[in-house]
């Protein structure tokens, strides 16, 4: 049975839910409003140009869970997923799944962006695997620390090889769906590389190497 592996931030949604939710937060006055959208937007700025520290914003994105008690966590992460979430799932992108889905491959979802906001993602796209960097948990709260290895550019290849080593599975006939040029070491590693909507850097490394450019925003579908 075939791999099927997609990322999620804005490949199979319009946007980022790792931002959002960052904005979420400072719209509800959660975290301080100002500040924390600075940083945000300095982070993700940084994500986009492939020079973030991974462990510099994670310090950062996981303080909120660390900071306030599960219940609310899970009060919030509702309304945003209604929110800030659902409107921006791409129809074209649930397509592509359920085309996976009849066609009998395993699908999983692997993102830099934490368990905690995007394991009800997953779940309300119909996908049953999910690799995500794990915020680390003690007597049921968070710690603002990380567990194990960030989903995150290397980070993504070496939670793939435990996840596939665990299931005593490979990748013949996998396909990896990206928009992110950080995502170009486990792109380089599996059977079908694809680039959807990409950035800049990506679509260059793309064209290069012969591998598909696909859009799941546009109606034409496949550009190049």
């Amino acid at each position: 049975m075939a791999l099927a592996i997609f990322d999620l931030d804005n490949t199979l949604l319009g946007g980022d839910s790792d931002y959002l939710w960052g904005v979420f937060l400072a719209e509800q006055g959660i975290v301080d409003g100002a500040e924390y959208e600075r940083a945000n937007a300095r982070f993700y700025a940084d994500y986009r140009a492939g020079r973030l520290d991974i462990y510099a914003f994670l310090r950062f994105a996981l303080a909120p869970l660390r900071d306030n008690p599960p219940q609310d966590l899970l009060r919030w992460r509702a309304q945003f997923l209604r929110e800030k979430i659902h409107p921006i799932i791409l129809p074209a992108g649930r397509a592509l799944i359920e085309r996976h889905r009849a066609g009998g491959d395993t699908l999983l979802i692997i993102t830099a962006t934490n368990a905690f906001v995007t394991a009800p993602i997953a779940a309300a796209l119909g996908v049953p695997h999910l690799i995500a960097t794990v915020p680390e948990q003690v007597d049921g709260r968070y710690t603002g620390e990380v567990s194990g290895t960030p989903a995150f550019q290397e980070g993504k290849v070496v939670r793939l090889e435990e996840w596939l080593a665990d299931r005593g599975e490979d990748l013949a006939g996998s396909t990896f769906y990206s928009d992110s040029h950080n995502d170009i070491p486990l792109l380089e590693r599996v059977e079908r590389p694809v680039a959807v909507d990409p950035d800049e850097s990506l679509e260059r490394h793309a064209r290069a190497r012969g591998w598909p450019v696909i859009s799941l925003r546009e109606p034409a579908g496949l550009y190049g």
